[in-house]
């Protein structure tokens, strides 16, 4: 699983890879990312943050869109969501948006 692992950077484009699905679990009323045999529930933040990692925005849009919403310094919020999605990443749980290639 190492191999599929990303180094995360502002200039990144994270996506969920085939295997794990950002889901609404309607029992537990949580969000929650479900991979082969794991379940993990990400709190609000990271789910916010989750949710624009789509393969086509770049970390750093992401930085620029939360700190806009939540009037918060960039330097911080890219600090956070970077520390975030790397640690998603080395779980196995994102990946990085390949160049289409004409």
């Amino acid at each position: 699983m190492a191999g599929r692992n990303i180094s995360v950077s502002e200039a990144s484009r994270p996506k969920l890879p085939r295997h794990a699905r950002l889901k609404f679990d309607e029992t537990r009323q949580v969000w929650v990312i479900l991979g082969p045999e794991r379940v993990l529930a990400p709190d609000e933040i990271a789910v916010e943050v989750l949710q624009l990692c789509d393969g086509e925005r770049n970390v750093a849009d992401m930085v620029d869109l939360l700190a806009a919403k939540y009037a918060a310094p960039r330097e911080a919020i890219s600090t956070d969501v970077i520390g975030m999605l790397q640690d998603l990443a080395d779980k196995g749980f994102l990946t990085e948006a390949r160049e289409k290639t004409p």
